[in-house]
């Protein structure tokens, strides 16, 4: 990434989904507003990108954002595609329109690639040939994730371990891109540009039992407050793009609006992969180096204990 001040400490708050990132950045700019500071959030997450997928991505409403101004929310139809170049573009620009203002940008969010180019800058990689990739996402589904997980396997072992076969989109890249230039990807993901951007990086974990409790719990939550409407206005609409439609459990919720799962064995088929993918989270933002870990907070009065301390820690105290 390149912006005006590239040496400027990127500050995060970073953690696998459902551990209260955002509550704790909002926190963290209203602790810093108390003290005379400006602050703003800037997303981390390659799904809040996206317009109208809203409930299924947890996208913070006016009301969790405290007033608080957030950015790199909202910025493309759920048709459009949109990459890690597209977001290292408006997270650039959204950089520099908070340092113009005075503004101290923190990020939070879980999606560790993008944290990765954000950091070490993007490794050159070939550019998406469309017509292969559409070959390889057709026998995918003919053979199936557990046959073409095991092609990667043969081909990018690397990569392969850190992918689970159901993860369509990142085995497709794999397979795409050994046929493209023979190397494999996890052989090109090591070549960033660096040097590293200096970062001071806030980490939220919780006990696995607690955090899959509070998935389950977010899970009903999202089912009530109108999801399944959601999706079903999305696909009805303008429908869901081949980067948008891998949002997490919009699969399973539409298959609720079908019938063809309850709503019960929806919420579970939801909060499995949740936690499932929670956990994948957990194991690639422990690969960067210098993170703070803190507990995740609970409710509102831990929260708002553990701000001033977390704040004096990014301000370098």
């Amino acid at each position: 990434m390149k912006s005006e001040d590239s040496q400027a400490p990127l500050l995060a708050v970073i953690g696998p989904t459902a551990s209260g990132k955002t509550a704790l950045a909002v926190e963290l700019c209203r602790t810093a507003r108390d003290r005379g500071l400006s602050w703003e959030v800037l997303s981390l997450d390659s799904m809040l990108v996206y317009r109208g997928l809203d409930i299924g991505t947890a996208k913070p409403c006016a009301g969790e954002r405290g007033g608080i101004a957030h950015h790199l929310i909202d910025l493309v139809d759920p048709t459009e595609r949109f990459d890690v170049q597209a977001y290292l573009a408006e997270a650039s620009a959204a950089e520099a329109d908070c340092t113009a203002r005075g503004v101290q940008p923190l990020y939070a969010g879980g999606t560790a690639f993008y944290l990765k180019a954000l950091l070490s800058g993007l490794f050159e990689g070939p550019p998406v040939d469309l017509a292969l990739r559409a070959e390889l996402e057709a026998e995918y589904d003919a053979a199936g994730p557990t046959a073409t997980h095991a092609r990667l396997v043969a081909g990018d072992p690397v990569l392969a371990e850190r992918l689970h076969p159901n993860d369509k989109k990142r085995v497709v890249r794999g397979l795409e891109v050994l046929a493209q230039v023979g190397t494999p990807l996890s052989t090109l993901q090591a070549q960033w540009t660096g040097p590293a951007r200096p970062s001071r990086l806030v980490g939220l974990e919780s006990p696995t039992s607690g955090l899959d409790e509070r998935i389950l719990a977010r899970t009903r939550t999202m089912f009530a407050a109108g999801w399944p409407e959601e999706a079903a206005t999305l696909r009805a609409g303008p429908g869901l793009g081949k980067t948008a439609e891998a949002a997490l459990g919009y699969a399973e919720v539409l298959a609720f609006v079908d019938g063809e799962l309850s709503e019960e064995e929806a919420i579970a088929a939801v909060a499995l992969k949740t936690r499932q993918f929670a956990r994948r989270q957990r194991t690639w933002l422990r690969r960067f180096e210098g993170i703070r870990w803190w507990p995740a907070a609970t409710n509102a009065e831990d929260l708002g204990r553990m701000a001033p301390e977390v704040l004096e820690w990014l301000l370098g105290g």
